[in-house]
């Protein structure tokens, strides 16, 4: 059997731009996808803490400190705005014992803050 499990998670990155005529996606700054465990082109959840929305869609690199929301995407928060990006993958339950979830903290400025790697106990 399989499981889902979160595999990555980006907790308070804050929004720096919106671009309503991209192709879509969330462009993150590559440093914080490559602490993350994130690939370019990967999907990710985001849950916007101001307004409640969730999404899917998938990321690409961007430059130092950048999060923005790209295409349809762009209505769904506001510069300012404090997001969380979420990853999940699917493992085996022999997997499990070894799978360790990874945590990052960001700053205001989206400055890596701290990061945990998590294991996930059956």
């Amino acid at each position: 059997m399989f499981i889902k499990v979160l595999k990555s998670k980006v907790h308070l990155a804050t929004i720096t731009d919106k671009n309503l005529f991209y192709e879509g996606s969330l462009t993150l700054d590559k440093k914080i996808m490559k602490e993350a465990n994130l690939k370019p082109f990967e999907a990710v959840w985001v849950y916007n803490l101001n307004n409640g929305k969730r999404f899917e869609t998938y990321i690409i690199e961007g430059g130092e400190g950048e999060v923005i929301l790209n295409g349809a995407a762009a209505r769904l928060g506001e510069i300012g705005d404090k997001i969380i990006i979420a990853s999940y993958a699917w493992i085996s339950e022999e997997e499990l014992e070894k799978f360790k979830t990874t945590l990052v903290y960001l700053t205001d400025q989206n400055e890596i803050k701290e990061t945990k790697l998590r294991q996930v106990h059956s």
